[in-house]
């Protein structure tokens, strides 16, 4: 037991012993209600929190929330964002080793010697091209809800992101 559980306990004892002799203390008017009060004194002493202890603690607790949650989906955002530039990355380096290879670039994905599984959160768009020799160009378009920021699209051509076709928020760009 603890030193406060051992004083608590010796209190009661002690309450309990006068409350079975009251005559052999001198208490003659002894009134059982009285033990009643002495126990409600020492429970009311335990530890607690007051109500506006509690309402502190909320409140500091939704300012923090208020203030992560926004932060939080930014980041969950960005990360998907990442994907998206990680894909079109990779079949970029494809698209390179085809011209090699072939001397144009693919105009199809099974043409790429590359097997990536697709982006999750993104639609990916058609090889484009005026001139399949000497360029091509693919759009990944953001589906489904993305925490604020749209429906954004990324496009990426043989120069890599081409950030003035596409549409996609600064705040989300891997590299600024």
């Amino acid at each position: 037991m603890s030193q406060d559980e051992t004083a608590v306990w010796s209190i009661l004892v002690c309450v309990g012993q006068q409350a079975s002799r009251p005559a052999a203390r001198g208490l003659k008017n002894f009134e059982p209600h009285s033990r009643m009060k002495t126990d409600f004194k020492i429970q009311a002493n335990k530890g607690g929190f007051s109500l506006v202890e509690l309402t502190i603690v909320v409140v500091i607790l939704g300012v923090l929330a208020m203030m992560g949650v926004p932060r939080y989906k930014e980041v969950v955002e960005r990360a998907k964002a990442a994907d998206a530039f990680t894909y079109l990355a990779q079949i970029e380096g494809a698209q390179e080793r085809h011209n090699a290879r072939a001397g144009q670039y693919a105009k199809r994905m099974n043409e790429l010697d590359i097997t990536i599984s697709n982006p999750t959160h993104f639609r990916i768009g058609k090889f484009t091209s005026y001139n399949w020799q000497t360029q091509w160009e693919l759009k990944l378009t953001r589906q489904g809800a993305s925490s604020g920021f749209g429906a954004y699209s990324v496009t990426w051509n043989q120069d890599g992101f081409q950030r003035y076709r596409s549409s996609i928020h600064t705040d989300l760009l891997p590299v600024p």
